[in-house]
């Protein structure tokens, strides 16, 4: 076994640095709102980034990292191309599940929920908020598709850049934003000697409500 396999496979390491009380009270987005705030406020590496997965015709599940850009009283809100494959099978299959990690403070979060598509407003504010750069790679980037070479999509990039060089870029009618409405939390923290806190908030049928209960580690 080379030696870095080897050092992955002896590092045991202990989980010390919370844990997680039965007082959590009864609002699943109050609780994900002050961790998410708190792995800000000890600057968390890309703490507004989440591990989105989606599933295909042939149950086939994918995954991706994208970035939350707004909390709303739905849900989580993410922007992107909706042509792409997580778009295609978010538009024949709208459940699906997010996960965030954080591992400096040792927490994650497993969400499992549907999404919906924003208003174009909240749409077009976003996009209009981007550098340009990013405004016309939205346009230059077949999201997903096969590509010839790397040269095929900077020549589109530096067409687009000559285009609108004096103009403002128009959002793309394929990109946009989805809110993703949770049904299910599951919030983790890291405990010594493996014996996990795990904590779950699962929206009860026909109800507003959620119930709460423990898993095991």
């Amino acid at each position: 076994m080379e030696e870095f396999l080897k050092n992955i496979r002896d590092d045991h390491h202990n989980f010390d640095k919370g844990e997680l009380s039965d007082h959590v009270g009864n609002d699943p987005f109050i609780f994900f709102h002050d961790w998410f705030k708190e792995a800000i406020t000890v600057k968390q590496p890309e703490a507004n980034a989440f591990v989105l997965s989606t599933v295909n015709e042939k149950f086939q599940p994918s995954s991706r990292i994208l970035y939350i850009k707004e909390l709303t009283d739905q849900g989580m809100v993410f922007f992107t191309n909706y042509a792409s494959q997580k778009g295609e099978e978010l538009e024949k299959f709208p459940s699906c599940s997010a996960l965030f990690f954080w591992p400096s403070l040792e927490r994650q979060i497993r969400i499992e929920g549907v999404v919906s598509k924003v208003n174009v407003e909240v749409s077009n504010a976003y996009f209009k908020s981007r550098p340009k750069e990013s405004q016309l790679g939205a346009w230059a980037s077949h999201q997903s598709q096969q590509l010839g070479s790397r040269e095929e999509l900077i020549k589109r990039f530096e067409t687009l850049s000559l285009q609108y060089s004096e103009e403002e870029v128009p959002r793309p009618p394929h990109w946009g934003g989805y809110v993703l409405k949770p049904l299910k939390f599951e919030f983790w923290q890291g405990r010594p000697s493996r014996l996990h806190d795990r904590i779950v908030f699962e929206r009860t049928s026909g109800s507003e409500g959620w119930k709460t209960y423990r898993k095991n580690p």
